[in-house]
């Protein structure tokens, strides 16, 4: 009879499990997190439910992705500009205490940045609606002030991200893949094949499916003016709606292959301690993919780097 491919919980993973499942338990009312809703989306809420009920997986961390108009943040004093990755902010990446000038992580935590507009659901287009005010723009203001002052208004959709917190590497893989499966080709692991990290954090997540248009200024009244078309803010609008129903299909992908990866690796059927043929650990192919790339990024990036030091 196949014995179990899944190792025991170590008793630090449960802890962190129990501690997070115990804050994820607060009331929305009283429940707070650093994104700009506050709290955990109700799209995903199911999901997390269902992953949280299996042994060796928790949730960390989510979006269940949204369509997002906001104001940059400052750019700083020197030469380097602002990041403008919303989900840097959401996860409250600061700057150094050298900078000149505050910096805003995209969405308005500091440096004037702000939030304009987020939904977690697909848009709902009405009759005669104004687009750019449904956004939180103005088609009024004083343009000049606004080129000068280069605050750009962003328009970005966000297909869904997850964080999973696994017992070992066994577990971790198994998520992998079924994110890799599903269609979310940029999903990733930490130490992944270091046999030392215990609790392993894979990242659920689709880069292909985002969008992202400069859609505004900021003038010096702090009015967010519109400067495209209402056509080409409902082709935004309906290009995010459409990708809100393929990350949808994603995401029941991914529980139905977590499921099946899950049952395969309980019943000694799936990820069996193998050996490669070198003698190594073995490793699922989509792992072995992702690995090869990573490493392969990292050689050519030290090799850029070994010429640009290089004397002339």
């Amino acid at each position: 009879m196949a014995s179990s491919a899944l190792p025991a919980l170590a008793p630090s993973f449960v802890a962190k499990k129990s501690a997070i499942l115990h804050d994820l338990s607060t009331p929305a009312s009283s429940y707070e997190d650093a994104s700009p809703k506050g709290s955990v989306d109700t799209a995903i809420v199911e999901l997390i439910d269902e992953i949280n009920k299996l042994d060796g997986f928790v949730t960390t961390s989510s979006c269940a992705g949204r369509i997002s108009v906001f104001v940059e943040g400052k750019k700083k004093t020197e030469d380097r500009q602002v990041d403008e990755d919303p989900a840097n902010d959401v996860e409250g990446r600061g700057q150094s205490s050298q900078d000149k000038e505050t910096v805003a992580g995209t969405g308005g935590k500091g440096g004037g940045g702000k939030w304009l507009y987020v939904s977690h659901d697909p848009f709902t287009f009405q009759a005669g609606q104004d687009l750019a005010a449904a956004l939180g723009m103005t088609r009024t203001g004083d343009r000049e002030s606004a080129w000068e002052g280069h605050r750009l208004v962003r328009f970005k959709f966000e297909p869904m991200i997850l964080h999973i917190l696994t017992a070992s590497l066994e577990h971790a893989q198994i998520v992998l893949r079924a994110g890799l499966a599903a269609g979310f080709r940029e999903s990733g692991a930490i130490n992944l094949t270091n046999p030392s990290s215990a609790t392993p954090m894979v990242a659920i997540r689709s880069m292909g499916l985002g969008l992202e248009s400069m859609v505004g200024l900021l003038d010096s009244n702090d009015e967010a003016m519109c400067f495209v078309s209402e056509k080409s803010l409902g082709g935004l609008l309906t290009i995010s709606n459409e990708r809100f129903e393929e990350n949808s299909r994603r995401k029941e992908r991914f529980w139905k292959a977590l499921q099946e990866g899950v049952q395969a690796g309980s019943s000694g059927d799936g990820l069996k301690k193998k050996r490669g043929e070198d003698g190594g650990d073995w490793e699922d192919k989509e792992v072995r993919r992702e690995r090869l790339r990573r490493e392969g990024l990292e050689r050519s990036k030290a090799k850029k780097e070994s010429t640009n030091t290089e004397p002339s």
